[in-house]
């Protein structure tokens, strides 16, 4: 578990001024306290395709926006990632939950890109989607860091230096949920 006053705080050290993304249960302590904290705006978009473009456009305007988005959400705005963050290289942090991690991890992780068949797909014990997530990052090209616990915080300043260093969005995977103080 993630305690997401950590997770604030390292958003407040960051100078994020914007947290863009469509609400799920495993940021929901992470959003009350986002609700509630006067220095960064929460936006709540209907697909996160916009939550890339309109991140997009406040970086523009010298904002420092944050996506908070799960990894559903993720591989469903892959052309707008692309075609705006990734081409404008917007330096940003993109906060992904991550569903279906736990079940994978406990079948052995994420499997080899050669191994990714209908078979496994279609398993009902996994989510499709956490088989997908790391290797669809890996083919766009997009870096990623794993936050799992509180003692992987230093993983999300890195995020953000990386973000900055090389000019480009970054993943965060958030493989568990956050909890409240």
């Amino acid at each position: 578990m993630i305690h997401a006053g950590l997770v604030l705080d390292e958003l407040r050290r960051q100078g994020v001024t914007d947290v863009l993304g469509v609400p799920d249960n495993a940021a929901k302590a992470l959003l009350d306290l986002l609700a509630a904290e006067p220095s960064i705006r929460l936006l709540t978009v209907t697909r996160e395709g916009e939550a890339f473009a309109i991140a997009s456009g406040l970086w523009v305007g010298g904002r420092r926006p944050v996506l908070l988005i799960q990894n559903t959400g993720l591989l469903e705005s892959g052309d707008a990632l692309r075609g705006t963050a990734m081409r404008m290289r917007v330096p940003l942090v993109c906060l992904v939950t991550v569903r279906g991690y736990a079940r994978m991890a406990a079948h052995g992780g994420p499997p080899a890109v050669e191994a990714l068949d209908a078979e496994l797909l279609s398993r009902p014990d996994l989510d499709s989607v956490a088989l997908l997530t790391e290797t669809t990052l890996r083919a766009w090209g997009l870096p990623w860091e794993v936050l799992g616990e509180d003692a992987d915080l230093p993983r999300l300043a890195d995020a953000f230096r990386r973000a900055h260093a090389q000019e480009q969005p970054v993943a965060v995977l958030v493989t568990s949920d956050t909890a409240l103080p």
